[in-house]
């Protein structure tokens, strides 16, 4: 019982390790000019996982990667959570914070719904809401970020969902 606690949180730290990468890509922060900021890789983070929840969501047999979905949504906050202590936040400042990203990543999950259906307006209204950008002039046609996740959306789709689980995430953008 326990090797298999331990193989599956090794998976999922896995998963979240990928997931940390593609949000730390310098891409965002040059060509899609994001500022570099705790919160950006916050919300990138909740926008790669959402579209592997949502994958796997649509799984006629998705009741049996509950407790996937459940191990990764506490790994994710529990780093989040650490992260803030570890800048300096204090407790007050912390619990406040993490209701406040529950709620943004919900809402991010129900938007990141049949993204690709949605118009480009919808889209960059989504990433203007969420993510702060450097340049005003540059975010309201910044169709850049638009078509990296609607690239990684679609390579979320293909993917297995075992291989997730696995923590086999190889998404390159180029």
């Amino acid at each position: 019982m326990t090797k298999s606690i331990i193989q599956n949180t090794t998976k999922e730290t896995n998963l979240y390790n990928k997931i940390l990468l593609l949000s730390r890509n310098k891409l965002f922060y040059t060509k899609f000019y994001l500022d570099d900021t705790f919160q950006n890789r916050i919300i990138l983070i909740f926008i790669h996982i959402s579209f592997l929840f949502i994958n796997i969501n649509k799984l006629k047999d998705s009741e049996k990667y509950k407790p996937f979905h459940q191990n990764m949504f506490d790994l994710i906050f529990k780093k989040i959570e650490f992260n803030m202590r570890e800048i300096g936040y204090g407790d007050v400042a912390v619990n406040k914070n993490m209701k406040f990203l529950v709620k943004t990543f919900y809402n991010i999950l129900l938007n990141c719904e049949n993204f690709k259906k949605k118009s480009l307006s919808y889209k960059i209204n989504f990433f203007n809401k969420h993510l702060k950008f450097k340049d005003v002039k540059k975010l309201l046609n910044n169709t850049g970020i638009i078509a990296y996740f609607e690239k990684y959306e679609t390579f979320c789709f293909d993917l297995n969902p075992n291989s997730v689980l696995k923590g086999d995430l190889k998404f390159n953008y180029k």
